[in-house]
């Protein structure tokens, strides 16, 4: 009979084999790690929103200040999501706490991909250069950038875009036009 310690040994030995093999066979451009001297990569026109707690959908040609506020709304909902997880984690939290934390980490999810999903639409939609949206409690804010001023059939089709992701919420449609550099 083999002992505990023989048993061990041989399972952390076919694992790193398992690992090395993996490591060796996979992409090198899909570790987070690696030559970050060499930018040459080119980023993709609609934004990688696959994953929107690490990707800050970025489109050419769009507004550093979008940028910027994407970042810190992804920052804010990501702190929030640690302190949700927190609390799942918590042996003294009672199984109520537990389970309205994961409620809320979902809507965070869920507003987050909605949210996604709405920029990518209006984008799409028209000749915008950039578009922001942000999901507050009771209002859902759009900030788009474009070269000439939103007609109201525009403000129309982005508001009902809105409605059809997030139902009837007050929507508040802002223009501004492009950053001069």
């Amino acid at each position: 009979m083999l002992k505990k310690q023989t048993v061990w040994l041989l399972t952390m030995l076919s694992l790193m084999i398992v690992l090395s093999v993996y490591y060796m066979t996979s992409n090198p451009n899909d570790f987070a790690y690696g030559d970050l001297g060499d930018n040459n990569e080119t980023e993709p026109a609609s934004g990688d929103t696959t994953n929107t707690d690490v990707d800050v959908n970025v489109t050419p040609g769009g507004d550093e200040v979008f940028a910027t506020l994407r970042m810190e709304l992804q920052d804010e909902r990501g702190k929030k999501k640690e302190r949700l997880e927190t609390v799942v984690a918590s042996s003294t939290a009672s199984a109520e706490e537990k389970k309205q934390a994961l409620a809320e980490m979902d809507t965070i999810d869920e507003i987050t991909t909605k949210e996604t999903i709405l920029e990518e639409s209006i984008l799409a939609s028209a000749e915008y250069q950039d578009v922001l949206v942000r999901h507050d409690d009771d209002i859902v804010h759009v900030h788009v950038i474009m070269v000439d001023d939103l007609s109201k059939t525009e403000v129309v089709n982005i508001m009902q875009l809105v409605r059809d992701e997030f139902g009837d919420i007050p929507v508040d449609v802002n223009y501004q036009p492009p950053t001069e550099s």
